[in-house]
């Protein structure tokens, strides 16, 4: 009997270490990078719940993107589809224009262009489009290069009646190369030329042979406009989330390309690369200004967070800490902006709120930050926080009543007095403690 017992208890323990297994192992599938199929229409979901994601924040994240004119919306994580909505007559199979947000897809095949050896970013911008493709006196003209145009400091007038024309009559000196930062279609457009003639073919040819074909990518350059359906957004998201590697096929491997194109590509605008936004900067400036505006161009978003954004609210946002990739298409959220905007803002700060407050907000015995006054009336300070750092704060009832991102000062000003609960996530883990405001 003994043995029948000790065979039961035996068969018992390796079902259950393999049950444990299989569990973990699907976590940690979970947790890699997966990439679709590059032809049909399958992809890998995640369940919402799985990421501790409330239904009722994104029912009310749903409501919000129909009041404000969203055609499609995608939420990747790891790869994997988390939110994917069509509204209105708009399907999976639709296509609409990427607006701008295809400056960034345009910056990549400036890339592929330079690692292909058909061009270097640093030539002069006349060895592709020829002298006298400006108006500017030719020693001005020599001096504008090809990173000149992909960092929007091309040193010419933005202020132009038809900020589209290519006419060298609209390309009027300003000031030299490298000495302003104003954002302007014109020369971005000609960067489409310049890769057209370096490569000695068009611009949808080059694309498609050398980025959209291997990643499974649709669409089409119209008028040096992109064209595509949500998922191709996606794709070209996830390639990016993935520094230029696609399922271990390497499409841009000149890995300081890459970075480059992800950090402030001159002194100007610390929240611009080669025609990518970026966030997390201490400053930035907004296309037809040369105001300079004080903290991140999106503070309701990871700090890390960068994003190719276009007129009416096309964009692609990308965060690495969060393996996230998020895509929205549709009509103007409600501003008339050719990059960022307040959707920006309001749609992040709804994202972030997606996760469920925590079931028990208790003071952790150990918390390894300096929260300072406490209590306070007006501003904490929290020290020593990593750089890659998300806090909530928690009133009495569980509501999250504010978030930021690694940020020291927070203004509570706007809290009524009474108890809260200050959540700190980093990439270690999650600590809480008690904050009174007066």
């Amino acid at each position: 009997m003994q043995t029948i017992v000790k065979s039961v208890n035996l068969v018992l323990m390796r079902a259950t270490a393999i049950l444990l297994l299989l569990f973990f192992l699907g976590l940690e599938a979970q947790s890699q990078s997966y990439f679709p199929p590059t032809s049909g229409d399958n992809w890998d979901t995640l369940n919402p719940e799985s990421l501790d994601w409330c239904q009722e924040n994104l029912d009310s994240l749903s409501q919000y993107l129909l009041e404000t004119n969203t055609k499609s919306f995608i939420i990747l994580k790891n790869g994997r589809i988390v939110v994917e909505e069509y509204f209105g007559t708009y399907t999976q199979d639709s296509l609409w224009y990427w607006a701008s947000a295809g400056k960034s897809l345009a910056a990549f095949l400036v890339g592929c262009a330079q690692a292909d050896g058909f061009l270097d970013i640093n030539q002069p911008s006349s060895d592709f489009l020829g002298q006298g493709w400006t108006s500017a006196p030719l020693e001005k003209e020599n001096l504008i290069t090809i990173k000149d145009q992909i960092s929007m400091s091309t040193g010419l007038d933005d202020m132009v009646p038809d900020q589209d024309c290519l006419d060298p009559s609209c390309l009027q000196y300003l000031e030299d190369a490298g000495d302003r930062w104003a954002y302007h279609n014109a020369p971005y457009r000609l960067v489409q030329d310049v890769v057209s003639e370096a490569v000695g073919s068009g611009i949808n040819l080059y694309t498609f042979q050398r980025l959209a074909n291997p990643i499974g990518m649709g669409g089409a350059w119209v008028n040096y406009i992109r064209f595509g359906k949500a998922r191709d957004m996606a794709r070209f998201g996830l390639l990016m989330l993935n520094d230029g590697v696609w399922d271990g096929n390497v499409i841009l491997g000149d890995s300081d390309y890459i970075e480059a194109m992800k950090t402030p590509s001159q002194p100007h605008n610390e929240a611009y690369g080669y025609l990518w936004w970026l966030n997390g900067g201490a400053s930035f400036m907004l296309p037809g200004t040369q105001f300079e505006y004080s903290g991140e161009l999106i503070s309701s978003a990871p700090v890390d967070m960068y994003a190719a954004l276009g007129l009416n609210d096309q964009k692609i946002y990308i965060v690495p800490s969060l393996d996230m990739v998020v895509v929205r298409q549709g009509d103007s959220a409600g501003d008339i902006f050719l990059g960022p905007s307040s959707f920006d803002e309001t749609l992040w700060s709804r994202i972030i709120d997606l996760e469920c407050a925590p079931d028990n907000l208790v003071e952790q015995e150990h918390f390894p930050f300096a929260l300072y006054p406490n209590p306070s009336t007006d501003f904490i300070q929290i020290e020593g926080l990593p750089a890659q750092s998300f806090i909530s704060i928690f009133n009495a009832s569980g509501e999250r009543v504010m978030h930021v991102s690694s940020v020291r000062t927070i203004d509570i000003s706007a809290l009524s007095s009474g108890l809260y609960v200050v959540q700190v996530h980093t990439e270690q883990g999650a600590w809480t403690t008690r904050m009174k405001v007066d």
